[in-house]
């Protein structure tokens, strides 16, 4: 559906369901140069299993308006804007990648409203190297088929997604493609200047990551070594899958959700 935020028409996905007043929020926040389709095999099957989605594009991502954000910060205050829109007292954030970044900041700033956190592929810090961001500025179409070539693991490169039908690869491609031409490198700036090690030890509520075997663009390490920074966290390891878990492996991905929100 599309609400209007900010003046500005702002696209939120809501799994086919129309979101209830009951406590039940799930907020799903992509990664970088991603929108709403990222998690379009999670928000359908808890919006099926009683939960109220909020799966947003962010501002010049997917479907939605303006101009993207240049900060994890901004973005974080932005899921607060939303938030106050939807009349959200409080919410389960799930975020992946760059949305890892975000859920920690806005769990850091704004406490009371986030009730747990789900940290998919994510680390304290993601840096990007040099040459992609300045590819992902002057030819976005080589950046996207590098993230697309690294974000995937074999299933995603072998044609061999869970669900039939679907190309990881062309998907992951016409996704991030779909986006204003500059959100891609203002999300890895973003990304790039950002440091969740110097708050996750101020965080105090329950954490659960979900980390990829196979993950070549946050490896396995950092995503231990971020769970082990936040005290109430604890980490399960999804086998033969890369950095687009969501994707790769919905079922196992549902589960350990469902799991740790129940």
């Amino acid at each position: 559906m599309k609400i209007t935020l900010n003046g500005l028409s702002t696209y939120l996905s809501t799994g086919g369901k129309t979101p209830l007043d009951d406590g039940k929020a799930l907020i799903f926040l992509p990664g970088s140069g991603q929108s709403h389709l990222t998690f379009i095999l999670q928000t359908r099957f808890f919006a099926f299993e009683g939960y109220s989605i909020y799966a947003p594009d962010f501002p010049g991502h997917g479907f939605s308006q303006g101009k993207p954000l240049e900060t994890i910060e901004e973005m974080a205050d932005w899921v607060a804007e939303l938030m106050n829109h939807c009349n959200l007292q409080s919410a389960i954030l799930i975020g992946h990648s760059q949305g890892c970044l975000v859920a920690m900041a806005f769990a850091h700033k704004y406490p009371k409203l986030a009730k747990k956190l789900i940290l998919i592929a994510g680390a304290l810090q993601i840096k990007v190297n040099d040459y992609l961001l300045n590819t992902s500025s002057n030819a976005l179409s080589d950046a996207v088929s590098m993230m697309i070539e690294w974000g995937h693991g074999k299933n995603g490169h072998f044609f061999s997604p869970t669900q039939p039908g679907h190309s990881l690869m062309g998907v992951g491609r016409e996704l991030m493609l779909s986006n204003k031409p500059e959100a891609l490198n203002a999300d890895l700036n973003a990304c790039n200047q950002f440091d969740a090690g110097l708050i996750a030890s101020t965080l105090d509520l329950p954490v659960l990551c979900i980390l990829a075997q196979s993950d070549k663009m946050t490896p396995i390490i950092l995503g231990i070594k971020m769970a082990n920074a936040i005290k109430n966290a604890k980490y399960v390891v999804i086998s033969k899958s890369g950095h687009m878990i969501p994707l790769e492996k919905p079922d196992e991905v549902n589960s350990e959700i469902l799991s740790f929100v129940e």
